[in-house]
């Protein structure tokens, strides 16, 4: 077991990360075989065989995280008369040289995830693709998938198409910049300003983006927040937890990859291919949500609407905006968990209940999610008439084994995250904070205290708390080896 002044560092953390991975099932390290593979591959520009669009002439712009090197998507807008505008939005061709049954592929394939831990990074592909030669990189032609969306100026979708075609980023962005910019108060980032046209681009990108999300939230989509922590580092030593903030330039790339996502859902099932879809089912814990709603005075109907439930939280979100992630991280746990599921010919797939979106899948980032991957290699098959890659009942067995190892993935990064909070909270033992019910079952309860934002397990009197109830609690016990944080009831607040 780690003492306080023994956990303080990143060494440990990312052996306590590799450690955790291996006992989940994933590979830590890429084998001899696939590095062998990787160094045989072409370090030039990588660029599709003819015939493809040629689309370098567009503005086209990442934005990712400030730290990403991994470049998925990359986005440009074009406008159309009566205020409608064309969005692009291209992803990165990972197929051309990860080969299905390649021994990188059995790497993503046993993983099927990069996994992301504050202590490392464990990549779904070799860096040397991931962030280079697959990567959609700053000044570099690369071959993509290009979902092509035509959109009203009230958000409606009226025509959409996909293809390849190469394509040039300009402009590496990263969302807090671009979003201080469109926010108001900063000047524009320093390379946006560079590339003639980009600033106005981004602004039409903007109004379109928000205008699918209006539209969305018209027919029930869900606005969640929840409060999303960083490990801050000082060299090796975790001096932090950083809320990681939702804002403008997040929102560009989420609800044009939504759309791009519909997209190609509906082009593969209008080719009558079997093909992945992405789904959460409607809640079995809606009598939950209902009481929860009561407790705030809200009245949602006895079966499952996304729309209510959209209703509610939004009325929520305005009366009390400093508590709604704590509401919003009660809600998620009781819709449920994401999972993958086949689409067959002449059948249609539940949809997705948080999204309030009947055709979805995840297609736009094939370096990091293998999901992603193998949609992108059905994409392709479909697009030259050629054989699709995976049979009805490969891709059946496919599915099932994304949605549990995105499972381990979630508890590997949470698990890593508990050490992190671990360290942080080893001092404080003794001390009492504010708490919400996070979980409830058969396996324990759990709370997650709001300041600062760290959950752990309620060890004592937790006898009638159900899942977003608010107490007191009293840190009794932390464990960074094992990210073990127990608290235990002091009284309820509400």
């Amino acid at each position: 077991m780690l003492t306080p002044t023994e956990g303080k560092g990143r060494a440990v953390l990312e052996k306590i990360a590799r450690r955790v991975m291996q006992e989940r099932g994933f590979q830590t390290d890429f084998s001899k075989l696939a590095l062998d593979e990787l160094a045989k591959m072409p370090h030039g520009e990588l660029v599709a065989a003819p015939p493809v669009k040629d689309l370098r002439r567009l503005l086209w712009a990442s934005i990712d995280n400030d730290d990403s090197l991994d470049l998925d998507q990359l986005t440009v807008a074009e406008a159309l008369p009566d205020g409608a505008v064309k969005i692009y939005v291209a992803v990165a061709d990972v197929d051309a040289l990860v080969k299905k049954d390649s021994a990188i592929d059995g790497h993503a394939w046993q993983n099927t995830t990069s996994v992301y831990t504050d202590a490392k990074i464990f990549p779904m592909l070799p860096d040397m693709l991931s962030t280079n030669l697959t990567s959609l990189n700053q000044d570099e032609d690369r071959s993509a998938i290009v979902v092509e969306m035509a959109v009203s100026k009230v958000g409606e979708m009226t025509s959409s198409d996909v293809y390849l075609a190469v394509v040039r980023n300009r402009a590496k962005l990263a969302y807090n910049s671009v979003a201080a910019w469109l926010e108001g108060g900063r000047p524009a980032p320093e390379r946006a300003t560079a590339v003639p046209g980009l600033e106005e681009n981004l602004r039409w990108q903007d109004g379109v983006a928000q205008h699918l999300k209006a539209r969305r939230h018209e027919h029930g989509a869900l606005d969640l927040q929840t409060l999303e922590a960083r490990a801050v580092f000082d060299g090796d030593e975790i001096l932090d937890l950083q809320i990681d903030e939702r804002n403008r330039a997040k929102e560009i790339i989420e609800d044009f990859m939504i759309a791009a996502n519909g997209v190609i859902a509906r082009f593969l099932h209008a080719k009558k291919v079997p093909a992945l879809r992405r789904l959460v089912r409607s809640p079995k814990r809606w009598d939950r949500i209902v009481e929860i709603a009561a407790q705030y005075g809200a009245h949602l109907p006895p079966q499952p609407d996304s729309k209510a439930l959209a209703l509610f939280l939004a009325a929520r979100q305005k009366a009390d905006p400093l508590r709604f992630p704590d509401l919003s991280l009660v809600i998620i746990k009781l819709l449920g968990r994401g999972e993958y599921v086949v689409e067959l010919p002449n059948e249609t797939a539940p949809g997705h209940f948080g999204l309030a979106v009947k055709d979805y899948t995840h297609s736009t980032a094939p370096n990091r999610r293998f999901p992603d991957l193998l949609t992108q290699r059905i994409l392709k098959a479909t697009l030259a008439g050629s054989p699709l890659p995976y049979g009805e009942n490969e891709l059946t067995e496919l599915a099932r084994h994304c949605t549990q190892k995105e499972d381990d993935a979630n508890k590997v990064e949470r698990q890593v995250a508990k050490s992190v909070a671990a360290m942080l909270l080893s001092p404080r033992v003794g001390e009492r904070f504010d708490a919400v019910c996070t979980g409830a079952s058969d396996k324990g309860t759990w709370v997650r205290i709001f300041h600062p934002p760290i959950e752990g397990r309620l060890l004592h009197g937790y006898e009638g708390v159900d899942v977003g109830n608010r107490l007191k609690v009293k840190l009794i016990h932390t464990d960074v080896d094992k990210g073990f944080i127990d608290f235990e009831k002091a009284h309820s607040i509400l």
